[in-house]
């Protein structure tokens, strides 16, 4: 008799993984093992980054700036970027037969022949003034919060390099599709060039390869457009984020906030699917924004021809500072010496042009070597806690607009039938004058302010409740300020002048005289921060106020309620007690209605 053993398998272990979930680890085994990213996810999953609504400014400019990158991927694999001279046979009737360069051609074309092309170009033309403004409103935040201080330099020299080589990208773009409007801002560029001392000229030759415009421009602006451009861009923006993680995200004032802690959440899985939503919004509203308002209709310009150019015409609102900074310039501001014509019309604009934008780059080493401050920091500051610099900042942003309005100075004038050289005149004058007013107001508002929130965080909010004292007399009184909204309210950072100090030699030099004098200038009419004493002894005060105030009206009352007993009369009583309470005759009517209602029952 055989018999037959029978052997069950082992049962499966209850950790064992799917066949999914081994093949992920092994292949994030694998990956770790050669490169040891671990570490490094690890450490960046648990960074904390702080939560407030203005930090969404510049993820608005990353995600801009990928949608860029996305839309204009797609153009590439139809545009030409050539200056040959072809004719129009495409789709659109009013254009058909025209000659036009192959540049302008391949633009129709995407536009009427392609699928989803018009789309695209019109996501890929409001993305990148999105991704722009993005820019330069998240640097308008870091500026009036302080957020470029030690030890942010440095990244505020990135961002700020950022921000003219997003403007030279979005030009070169602006004028790839060689039609008239774009046609029209490079003779201004090739002008400014021209107006250059000395090196003008062969510049001018050297860009368009020729007398303008050449035949090659498109091509060279084509390459900077998609190759050289964007390679910096993708590279200056991974060091501006990688010293945002080393240097840690500056927070806002609150409680548990200090400057050595970050205050918020972890970049996973809170952070990164929080950054993940905004990037489907931002992306959607770029694609409802340009489904639904044209952009740069380059079949209603035609092919560029000096002939027809019209007055009326300004570039992309990011380039319209140096366009009004010509028109403000006063004509025929010419000489000639050293054998050479010198146009100041040109030279002038240029010359301020670029000063500011140094002084701007510039301005947090200005800053830090005017107040002598070494420290670091990391707690933003509220804008009125620093007066001087949003007066600066005021002045400044006023100074930038008003050459971005001179762009349109005719159209201002057109639509608003004036004449043309009062606009100039006007705009003239405010470019001079009106920074230095914005910056004497500013710094009024802000030390206002200042002093606004020293009395409330001392003697607390104006609560509207009005109270009778024994003695016959009205106070309102004052709700004392909660504990955590008085972190908001007081700055505990201290400030002072920097004093005048001889070198080794006994001297002081110009310079160090000349830091004492800005120095006393930043900090003038500066208020001292309020002390821990001074708050203690506030909020002391401000308790036994509400107490004195609680216990007077409670004797009040109960010496009105027994007088109007006393007299034989309960209704009174009742309306004495609700006058005394809350001094409304309405509470008043409606107390002695309740009273009344027993009565007639």
């Amino acid at each position: 008799m055989s018999t037959a053993t029978v052997t069950s398998a082992p049962p499966a272990a209850k950790d064992e993984k799917p066949l999914g979930g081994r093949f992920v680890g092994a292949a994030a085994n694998y990956i770790d093992e050669r490169t040891s990213l671990s570490g490094f996810v690890k450490e960046l999953g648990r960074k904390i980054f702080p939560d407030h609504w203005s930090f969404m400014l510049g993820e608005i400019a990353l995600w801009a700036f990928v949608v860029v990158l996305l839309s204009g991927t797609f153009l590439t694999f139809f545009f030409q970027a050539s200056m040959v001279e072809t004719t129009y046979t495409g789709s659109y009737p009013l254009m058909r037969g025209i000659s036009m360069s192959a540049a302008l051609d391949s633009t129709l074309n995407i536009s009427f022949d392609i699928r989803g092309g018009l789309l695209v170009r019109q996501i890929h033309h409001w993305a990148a003034l999105v991704f722009i403004a993005g820019i330069g409103v998240h640097m308008l935040r870091v500026f009036f919060t302080g957020a470029f201080r030690k030890p942010r330099e440095l990244n505020w020299v990135i961002g700020f390099v950022l921000f003219v080589l997003a403007m030279g990208e979005g030009f070169t773009g602006y004028s790839l599709p060689d039609d008239l409007l774009s046609g029209n801002g490079l003779r201004i560029i090739d002008g400014m060039i021209k107006g250059i001392p000395v090196i003008g000229t062969w510049t001018s030759f050297l860009l368009f390869g020729g007398e303008f415009p050449g035949d090659a421009i498109v091509g060279r602006l084509y390459t900077l457009h998609i190759l050289l451009l964007p390679a910096i861009l993708v590279a200056l923006l991974v060091a501006h984020l990688m010293l945002m993680v080393i240097n840690k995200h500056t927070q806002f004032a609150g409680p548990a906030r200090t400057n050595s802690n970050v205050v918020g959440y972890p970049m996973l899985p809170v952070y990164a699917s929080k950054m993940g939503g905004f990037f489907f919004i931002t992306f959607g509203v770029i694609v409802l924004i340009a489904s639904l308002f044209t952009i740069n209709p380059v079949w209603v310009y035609g092919p560029y021809d000096p002939s027809p150019v019209s007055a009326g015409t300004q570039p992309d609102w990011y380039i319209g500072f140096a366009d009004g900074a010509l028109r403000l310039v006063p004509p025929h501001l010419e000489s000639y010496f050293w054998g050479r014509t010198w146009s100041w019309n040109i030279i002038l604009p240029l010359t301020v042009l670029v000063l500011f934008i140094v002084l701007v780059a510039i301005y947090p080493f200005i800053e830090a070597w005017i107040t002598g401050d070494k420290r670091e920091h990391h707690i933003a500051q509220r804008p009125r806690n620093a007066a001087t610099r949003t007066a600066i900042g005021a002045a400044g942003v006023l100074f930038y607009a008003t050459l971005w309005a001179s762009a349109s100075s005719d159209l201002i004038a057109t639509h608003f039938n004036l004449s043309m050289e009062g606009v100039i005149h006007f705009l003239q004058i405010t470019l001079i004058l009106g920074p230095i007013i914005v910056y004497f107001v500013t710094k009024r508002i802000c030390i206002a302010l200042q002093k606004k929130d020293r009395e409330i965080a001392l003697h607390g909010y104006e609560s509207g409740r009005i109270v009778r004292l024994p003695g016959g007399e009205y106070i309102e009184v004052h709700q004392p300020v909660d504990e955590y909204e008085r972190w908001k309210l007081i700055d505990y950072e201290t400030f002072e002048p920097l004093v005048v100090r001889p070198d080794a030699r006994g001297r002081i030099g110009f310079w160090q005289n000349a830091r004492a004098a800005l120095s006393r200038w930043f900090f003038e009419d500066r208020l001292t921060p309020v002390t821990q004493a001074e708050l203690d002894e506030a909020v002391a005060h401000q308790h036994h106020t509400l107490e004195h105030m609680d216990h007077e009206e409670a004797v009040e009352i109960e010496g009105a309620s027994e007088r109007a007993i006393a007299a034989g009369d309960p209704v009174n009583a009742v309306g004495e007690r609700a006058e005394a309470e809350f001094g409304s005759p309405k509470a008043l009517e409606d107390l002695n209605k309740d009273a009344d209602g027993p009565d007639k029952a």
